[in-house]
């Protein structure tokens, strides 16, 4: 591996003390998971002020379709990160640049091909989804120009997955903060200035994800390190391609599915009507603040073990899975407690209506509760996939939270009349999930398997 200069960004996580490598890697992540979620929600909280709530419902209603789409793609960047990473760790560079660019040709094909898809299929999806008339027209005008952008957010994606996975994780940051800047001047020039409505949202979006993927791909070609990249190198070895997806796919697959199945879940809630609707609307995004640690330290024990897989140090593996649990439960376990105490007064910051407060309050606390449970599964679920066992995972996640949720839901509904029970689908899931998880790590053989890759 090439001697790392007084200004070089990768970390080599098979060395040093576990908890202290987990941190300093999560945190840019935890950082940046925090812009991509204020990136999402500048969006909404533009059109719904300036422009109306259709429009806001155009841009909101449309998540699971954007996420069934990516949802391959978000496969692929994160089986080229595990392959890579274990390269790194292996510190056979040869194969680590013929990932790297293997990733980089794949990424700019797919982006393509689902650009195309998207552009065709949306209105059909929305048909799918019931999409109410009143914003149907809108929500098409948001996807389909949503859709030709996709190759800026896949460049972005997949230049940080190949940082992180060399323990660069501070310049994909330094790119989303940017993204995210920009994003919010582009939506407030288009929306206010220009009065391009749901269009203009669509297209601040899209520029903004171009331009942080040009921008993380322009310092990967500037590079002089392991990961750089050359136009000389531009193509496909098809033997990794083949790895890359074998790991990756079914990671994209869980993703897209159950984004797509989580349509089905929210129907239910509707039933109890609007109140239920914005109620269970403002938990769910509390919950995405809350789940930001776990998202980052799942994201970071993927590098570490993959690193250390690569290495064959199966004990450091270990350790590191113990540490990364230890943290995320102890700050899931604090975010909780400050949630449960405080839940009406941050409900009320998004809705002071009385019936929406109380809904609010009750998804938030009686679900937050069970987030322990969830922390174990994604964090399990990153160890694994840091292996390049992400066929379990999917197979997992698939199990607990697409079929037995629906499974549960339908036969709650048929039982009770009562939202509490019906609010309890997303923990069930987490629950089945956890005890799946823990009991195949236990029996798996993976330390077995990952000394006969040697």
């Amino acid at each position: 591996m090439p001697e790392k200069n007084s200004r070089s960004t990768v970390r080599d996580m098979t060395e040093g003390t576990i908890w202290k490598e987990l941190i300093n890697f999560a945190f840019p992540l935890f950082v940046g998971n925090i812009f991509q979620q204020l990136y999402n929600t500048v969006d909404s909280v533009v059109v719904g002020n300036f422009v109306g709530a259709d429009a806001l419902g155009a841009v909101t209603s449309t998540v699971p379709i954007v996420m069934t789409l990516i949802g391959a793609f978000i496969g692929l960047s994160m089986g080229a990160s595990v392959v890579i990473s274990q390269y790194f760790g292996a510190k056979d560079i040869a194969k680590l640049r013929k990932s790297t660019h293997t990733a980089v040709v794949a990424t700019v094909i797919l982006s393509l091909i689902i650009s195309a898809v998207g552009y065709c299929i949306t209105p059909r999806l929305l048909h799918m989804m019931n999409t109410p008339e009143s914003v149907y027209k809108e929500a098409v005008v948001y996807l389909q120009i949503f859709s030709l952008g996709l190759g800026g957010l896949m460049l972005y994606n997949m230049g940080a997955g190949l940082l992180r996975a060399v323990g660069d994780s501070k310049r994909p940051l330094y790119y989303l903060i940017l993204a995210s800047i920009l994003n919010i001047f582009l939506d407030l020039l288009f929306v206010i200035k220009f009065k391009s409505g749901v269009a203009g949202v669509a297209y601040a979006t899209i520029l903004a994800q171009l331009i942080s993927g040009l921008a993380i791909f322009f310092r990967l070609f500037r590079s002089n390190e392991c990961h750089s990249l050359s136009w000389r190198e531009m193509k496909i070895d098809f033997e990794i391609l083949k790895r890359i997806i074998k790991i990756g796919f079914p990671a994209g697959f869980q993703m897209a599915i159950t984004a797509f199945s989580n349509v089905f879940v929210q129907a239910y809630i509707n039933a109890y009507g609007a109140a239920s609707t914005a109620g269970w609307g403002i938990y769910a995004r509390i919950d995405a603040f809350v789940m930001l640690s776990t998202q980052s330290m799942s994201m970071s024990i993927t590098t570490f073990v993959g690193q250390n897989a690569g290495a064959q140090k199966p004990e450091r593996i270990r350790q590191g899975l113990r540490d990364a649990m230890k943290i995320s439960l102890t700050i899931s376990i604090s975010v909780i407690t400050i949630l449960f105490i405080s839940a009406p007064f941050i409900v009320s910051l998004f809705n002071r209506d009385a019936e929406v407060l109380r809904y609010g309050v009750l998804f938030l606390r009686l679900n937050s509760i069970f987030d322990p449970f969830n922390v174990v599964s994604q964090i399990h679920a990153g160890a694994l996939r840091g292996v390049g066992d992400s066929r379990t995972p999917m197979l997992v996640m698939l199990g607990a939270f697409v079929v037995f949720r629906q499974i549960y839901l339908f036969i709650i509904s048929k039982l009770t009349s009562s939202v509490h029970f019906i609010a309890l689908g997303y923990p069930v899931g987490w629950i089945v999930c956890c005890i799946l998880m823990l009991l195949h790590v236990r029996w798996s053989g993976w330390e077995e398997k990952l000394r006969q890759r040697r």
